[in-house]
């Protein structure tokens, strides 16, 4: 079985480096082909990228003069992969801070039935303090949830007061999808961090459907499956584990407010919540 990665990267290659070395074991190495879509960064992260591809031989960097963003990034590599090596039987895309387990290559492996079966696979995504980030939504978005969206979009200062009284509410108001990290079930969203794309996936589809720069990439892709009767699985052994937040934490908050905003305004063309 032959395994490929693609992430971007933005001025965090540290990141990159410590995904990278957890994939690469002694039984993985020559049957893993990773791709590093890097969006722009500057030279001293640019330099480190170089050094990383010189000393492994199956890590391949791609040096865009723009930022493309997150789904748009990835989609370069998985184009690159998929011309580059006509064997590569899954892609795991993602964010760059991710650690993946010990085993899990050989995680996958045992899990080919179930990938064989399903156009794309959501992971145990595990934060380093031991937040479980899957199941993200199993059956879809509450109306009301979906109200106090478009709310918290349409004013910051508003934004701030909402923000502020979940965080006192959240044992009532807070999803609890998560509690059922334990099981194997089809899902509406996974958490956009990570995914497996299968064999099932391009036999629909050659990319990623990415109409934003950056954020709501869960619902992007929910919907696109969606659109040839399709699911996500989440498969709760295969464990990776999360930085989270490595490169969004940099972004001023009022800044990644209006990102967010954005995605939103393309997400409501899509669903609708007034009918």
């Amino acid at each position: 079985m032959i395994l490929g990665y693609v992430c971007t990267n933005y001025n965090n290659t540290k990141y990159t480096i410590a995904a990278i070395n957890s994939l690469i074991t002694e039984k993985s190495n020559h049957n893993t082909e990773i791709v590093v879509v890097d969006n722009c960064s500057d030279n001293e992260n640019i330099e480190l990228l170089k050094a990383i591809e010189q000393r492994h031989a199956n890590v391949h960097i791609i040096y865009n003069n723009e930022n493309l963003g997150y789904f748009k990034g990835l989609n370069c590599g998985i184009y690159y992969l998929r011309q580059h090596n006509k064997n590569i039987e899954y892609i795991v895309i993602g964010n760059n801070d991710l650690v993946f387990s010990d085993n899990f290559y050989e995680s996958v492996l045992s899990n080919k039935a179930t990938l064989q079966q399903h156009a794309v696979v959501s992971p145990n995504i595990i934060t380093l303090d031991g937040v479980h980030q899957n199941p993200h939504v199993i059956n879809g978005i509450s109306k009301f949830r979906e109200i106090v969206f478009d709310l918290y979009f349409s004013n910051y200062y508003l934004a701030l007061i909402i923000k502020q009284i979940a965080k006192f509410t959240k044992k009532i108001s807070g999803r609890k999808d998560v509690e059922q990290f334990e099981v194997a079930q089809t899902i509406y969203q996974g958490y956009g961090a990570c995914y497996i794309l299968c064999p099932l996936f391009f036999r629909y589809f050659d990319s990623l459907w990415a109409p934003t720069f950056l954020m709501g990439e869960e619902l992007f892709l929910s919907k696109q499956l969606e659109s040839k009767k399709l699911q996500i699985y989440y498969e709760p052994s295969l464990i990776v584990n999360h930085h989270s937040h490595a490169t969004m934490g940099k972004i001023p908050s009022k800044k990644y407010w209006e990102i967010s905003r954005e995605s939103h305004r393309v997400y409501r063309k899509y669903v609708k919540i007034w009918k």
